[in-house]
This record gives C-alpha cells, sequence and structure tokens, in this order.
C-alpha cells in the first residue's frame, strides 16, 4: 500500500478549502437547488436549524444528504408548489454519510471511512493549526505561522512531529467530499504506481451489481430502482440474446444543474428512453416532441407561473441551477444528454479518475471490451471502487 496513505492527514486537504455554508432542514428546495448547483456530486449535506447564532456544525446536527434525484423524484409526485416545501420534508435521514473527524487523522482511515459509507468529512479549519504533515508544512505552514502569535522556527519544527491544538477562538468547519479525496489522488499519481496504469479489471474496481432499467419501462420506474451509492441507474436496452446496451443513466450527477420542474415533468410523463434521450446538443429535437399533440400544441407563456408538473406545458431554463439560460434554449425544456460516461473494461485507473473529475460525475459505467457492439454493459466504477483499489494490499 502507498506509504502517503499513512504520511497525510486529512488536513492537508482542507488548504483553500472554503467555510462550510449550512443548508437547514427549515430551507426549501429553491434554496437546496442553489446549494447543490455548487456543490460536488449533486447532493449536499442538510443540518438541523442551530438553537444560537454562534453555534458551529456539528455530526450531531446532520440529518442527512438531499440530492438532485430527491428533488426532482419529489416534485414530480407532490404538485403545485413543491419548490416551496421545506428540505425537511424530502431528506431521508442518514446521520451516517457524514463523519466528523479531527484534521490529524490519517488518509488511510478516512478512506476506510469513505469505503464504507461515508461521503463526507466535517473537519475543524482554523489557520492557527499547525498539524501539516512534512510535505506540506515548508509551504503552507511557514505563511500560517506568521498570522499566529507563535511563529518561531522552533514551534514550526514541534508541530511537524505532534499535532497542535487550535488556538483561534473562532469556530471554522469545511466539508470535504469524495470527490476532494480524488483530487488528491490524481496529484499523487507517481507515488501511487502502478496502480494508476492498470487496468480497472485486473484491479477489480468494477462492480458487476449494477442497478439498471428498460428503456421502454416508465421513467418515475427507474428513480424508484436507484441506490444511494452510487446514485445513478442505467437505462438500457436489451438485446433477444439477453446483452444489455446502455443508452443513458438517470442519477444525481446528471441532474446535477437542471431543471427541476421540467425534469419532474419528464419524469411523471415520459418514458426512461425518452428521458435520457431529452434533446440533441442543438436543441433541434425537444422533449416537446415525444408529447401528445393537445399538450405540445398548448405551449405556455414564459411569463406565466410555474404549474403542477403534471400540468406543465413547456420546459424551460427560469428555475434555480440550470445554467442554459439563453432564448434559443428555452424551448428545448430539459436535455437528457444521452450519452452516457462510459470506459472500457480494459481502461486504466488513472483514465477513469481523470473522467469522473472532468465531468464531476460520481460513477462511469464500463463496457465490455472484448465484445464488437458499443455499449454492452457489464458494470460500473464508483468512488468506493476506486477507493479499493488504491488501498489494497499486494
Amino acid at each position: 500500500m502507498a506509504a502517503i496513505f499513512f504520511h497525510h492527514v486529512v488536513g492537508d486537504l482542507t488548504v483553500g478549502k472554503p467555510q462550510i455554508v449550512e443548508l437547514s432542514d427549515a430551507d426549501t428546495l429553491h434554496d437546496a437547488a442553489r446549494a447543490i448547483a455548487a456543490s460536488p456530486e449533486g447532493a449536499v449535506p442538510v443540518w438541523r436549524a442551530r438553537a444560537a447564532p454562534e453555534e458551529p456544525p456539528s455530526g450531531a446536527r446532520f440529518v442527512g444528504m438531499i440530492s438532485a434525484v430527491d428533488i426532482a423524484a419529489f416534485v414530480a409526485t407532490a404538485g403545485d408548489h413543491a419548490m416551496q416545501a421545506t428540505v425537511g420534508e424530502v431528506v431521508q435521514p442518514n446521520p451516517d454519510l457524514l463523519r466528523e473527524v479531527d484534521p490529524g487523522t490519517r488518509l488511510i482511515d478516512a478512506l476506510e471511512l469513505m469505503r464504507n459509507g461515508v461521503k463526507r468529512f466535517l473537519v475543524r479549519k482554523n489557520g492557527s493549526w499547525r498539524g501539516l504533515t512534512k510535505r506540506f508544512s515548508m509551504l503552507y505552514n511557514g505563511k500560517w505561522l506568521k498570522n499566529s502569535e507563535s511563529g518561531s522556527p522552533s514551534a514550526a519544527s514541534s508541530s511537524n512531529r505532534q499535532l497542535s491544538p487550535f488556538i483561534s477562538s473562532v469556530n471554522r468547519f469545511c466539508c470535504l467530499s469524495r470527490e476532494d479525496i480524488l483530487r488528491f489522488l490524481i496529484g499523487c499519481l507517481g507515488a501511487l504506481a502502478p496502480i494508476p496504469l492498470s487496468p480497472i479489471c485486473s484491479l477489480g474496481a468494477i462492480n458487476p451489481h449494477y442497478c439498471h432499467v428498460e428503456a421502454s419501462a416508465p421513467a418515475m420506474e427507474a428513480i424508484q430502482k436507484i441506490p444511494r451509492d452510487p446514485c445513478g441507474v442505467a437505462v438500457v436496452e436489451t438485446t433477444p440474446d439477453g446483452v444489455r446496451k446502455i443508452i443513458g443513466d438517470i442519477s444525481a450527477y446528471k441532474l446535477w444543474k437542471c431543471d427541476y420542474v421540467a425534469a419532474a415533468w419528464a419524469l411523471a410523463n415520459l418514458s426512461a428512453g425518452q428521458f435520457v434521450i431529452g434533446a440533441d446538443e442543438n436543441g433541434s429535437t425537444p422533449i416537446s416532441a415525444f408529447l401528445e399533440p393537445s399538450i405540445s400544441s398548448s405551449v405556455v407563456d414564459e411569463t406565466e407561473p410555474v404549474r403542477s408538473p403534471r400540468l406543465l406545458k413547456k420546459f424551460s431554463s427560469r428555475s434555480i441551477g440550470f445554467l442554459n439560460s439563453h432564448a434559443n434554449q428555452m424551448r428545448s425544456m430539459y436535455r437528457g444528454r444521452s450519452a452516457p460516461l462510459t470506459c472500457r473494461s480494459t481502461s486504466s485507473l488513472a483514465a477513469v479518475m481523470a473522467q469522473m473529475l472532468s465531468h464531476r460525475a460520481t460513477h462511469v459505467w464500463v463496457t465490455d471490451a472484448e465484445t464488437e457492439e458499443d455499449g454492452v454493459l457489464v458494470g460500473v466504477v464508483g468512488y468506493t471502487d476506486i477507493f479499493g483499489a488504491v488501498t489494497r494490499s499486494d
């Protein structure tokens, strides 16, 4: 196992991380949409309201995590004004998804926690902390010590031997996600050699137990089958000989910055295949092409208030978190981005990690490298699979 996992601590990854901004269970889904759009992995932690304004974040106040899938599924069934509902009505309580850890926690221990289901770390982040490991202490610690009361060389030397306590009275915290861990691993590919250049099939990183749904099935059926990790279900077409070919997926990261009201309407009214196909890249084939003539011919005015997702006549880019707000795109409704993120079973682990980071994805679907047909699905690679591969002992 690579030595970096024993020589680095969680505090090394907090450098440059912003202070946590809490999403309360009393906030609305509109607030959750804003928070999700600004976060990695298409999901954010939810906290119970503070008893006092100065009360710091804590694992005891953590409720669970709300994802883009949770919002879209709720709006699809709740009807009018669903985005005004509170986060507490939608989030599924699961305190095991977040762990409050000391910044001196070894990276190997943090990875083990994430392999066991933890998705976020709550870490105290104070400028006076001097517990960085040797690799980072010369680069960052000196700068921090200039702003602290004890900036002598002897204090810096002792900080390399033993973690110092927090000196500041201000409680500042940041949240580390699995994406932050993956970015760190990408920066340490040399230290992890030869694992990053090995095929994922030889590392045991492919999870064959993936969730899938037929393209002809209702999109809401896919939502009901989505597991918590990875939060995605493959939309497939099964050939007569039983081979599954992936045509898209419905997942938290695909819905990351979508128009939730539009996506909710599509979930309630379209098949899974129609949902993931959506519109092509230039918007020339909007989802309205799939609608009944009586619906698609009566398009509401862009200035009308948002109606029930089951009565919605037109998708738009008005809702919070949807980035594409140009006028020529307003008619295209929710765009499913039909091409799923895939790799071959012979792809290297480094290539899969790079794919996930560049697309801000939580998983990559794996297709068979030995078959002549494209898109034959054999499994999925997620964060847990990657962390297991890089920490597996020889």
